[in-house]
């Protein structure tokens, strides 16, 4: 889902699949990129190779899952977009389509908390429940590239539970300048590495060309979406939920740090170590397929309203407000819990500088912790995290 594909590229075209795909820009089924003198739609064309660039041919480099078909959804080249638009787009073809990768999002300017709308939501919630006939759409999110001055956790699309968020590294294993810090980033890949243009992600480019440049965690999520493929060429029975929790157990710190030293490693609750830089660290898709192969899908998913606390919280300036909800978690129901997955806390919080505003929520197995996007104006944000436990 992006500004368009290329897909009369050589290094593309015998992967392109085109009953999947869509122009809703100009309302046709030709997801070609604009090209006009003062603008250049290439974005979606490299991400494209990033996935499905053939191989042994000579031409530009080679995807991460080059036998996989790629489509094109063409939406994000208009003067605005619009809640219908992204909704159609998340919801094109869920049967054809097994993931949509989407590196974009709210803007990048540490003061925007942003998300889908109503339409996009329900889009993306029908297809994680019902997309590729009940096995679940997956749906794979770049985190942003705001760097410290911004946050993901502000950013709906990226921060969602029915999203897979991904971050990027440089090849030492330092996180890039531009990556932002989140709770629900799940994992990372591989970008560019300094401010240096010239180290970037070689893949194709307009009119059959290639690139070196591609760059951000724009390129970091269809390496995620090729890694996905993969997995699913070998276990294509694997639901959206059996994705997250591969790439939860598969996923490996290696070396990756945080240059300034600011976010540590964590280890939760079953042991499993955690950065808000690069969630579970840096997808692994040789152990990711290996355990695909093997995998026995995970049961159904129950959803269990753990509880509420109504009322008006004053927060004392530089003090904190602990909120405590004890939850039977639907024990004796249709729905109880017995296996914790995803968490949501669904906050409505007026601050006059929201950006000073930390929430940390814990539990005996896992802590959270998040902060808010700097906005120096006073605003009630309805605000809602998630985290896969």
């Amino acid at each position: 889902m992006d500004d368009g594909v290329d897909y009369m590229h050589p290094d593309l075209r015998h992967n392109f699949n085109a009953r999947a795909s869509y122009d809703f820009s100009s309302n046709d089924p030709y997801p070609y990129p604009r090209y006009t003198d003062d603008w250049f739609n290439s974005h979606g064309t490299r991400c494209a190779g990033e996935v499905s660039a053939a191989r042994d041919n000579g031409i530009c480099g080679v995807g991460v899952a080059y036998g996989s078909q790629v489509a094109g959804i063409r939406m994000l080249d208009q003067p605005y977009m619009t809640d219908l638009i992204e909704a159609n787009s998340m919801g094109h073809e869920p049967h054809l389509i097994d993931i949509y990768s989407a590196s974009w999002g709210p803007t990048d300017d540490g003061k925007t908390v942003d998300g889908p709308r109503n339409a996009t939501m329900r889009a993306i919630v029908r297809g994680v429940n019902e997309g590729r006939r009940g096995l679940g759409n997956i749906y794979v999110w770049a985190s942003g590239d705001g760097g410290e001055d911004d946050d993901c956790n502000c950013d709906g699309y990226a921060a969602s539970m029915w999203t897979i968020s991904i971050n990027s590294a440089i090849n030492d294993g330092e996180n890039a300048h531009y990556d932002e810090s989140c709770s629900s980033t799940l994992a990372s890949t591989f970008s560019n590495g300094a401010r240096d243009p010239t180290t970037g992600v070689a893949t194709t480019d307009l009119y059959g060309k290639c690139t070196r440049t591609h760059s951000g965690t724009s390129a970091a999520a269809p390496e995620a979406a090729g890694v996905f493929a993969l997995a699913l060429e070998v276990n294509s029975q694997l639901s959206w939920r059996d994705i997250q929790h591969l790439t939860v157990l598969t996923s490996k710190r290696n070396s990756l740090y945080d240059g300034k030293g600011r976010f540590h490693w964590l280890m939760n609750g079953v042991g499993l170590e955690f950065n808000h830089l690069f969630g579970y660290g840096v997808l692994d898709a040789g152990a990711m397929v290996a355990l695909a192969k093997q995998w026995k899908t995970v049961p159904a998913r129950f959803h269990c309203e753990g509880g509420t606390k109504q009322g008006l919280f004053e927060i004392p300036s530089n003090s904190s407000v602990f909120l405590e909800i004890e939850s039977p978690a639907c024990v004796g129901t249709d729905t109880e819990v017995n296996y914790l997955e995803h968490v949501q806390a669904v906050l409505t919080i007026n601050a006059t500088r929201r950006g000073a505003i930390q929430i940390a929520t814990r539990q005996c197995s896992w802590k959270l912790k998040v902060r808010l996007a700097l906005a120096l104006t006073p605003k009630s944000t309805t605000w809602s995290t998630s985290r896969l436990c």
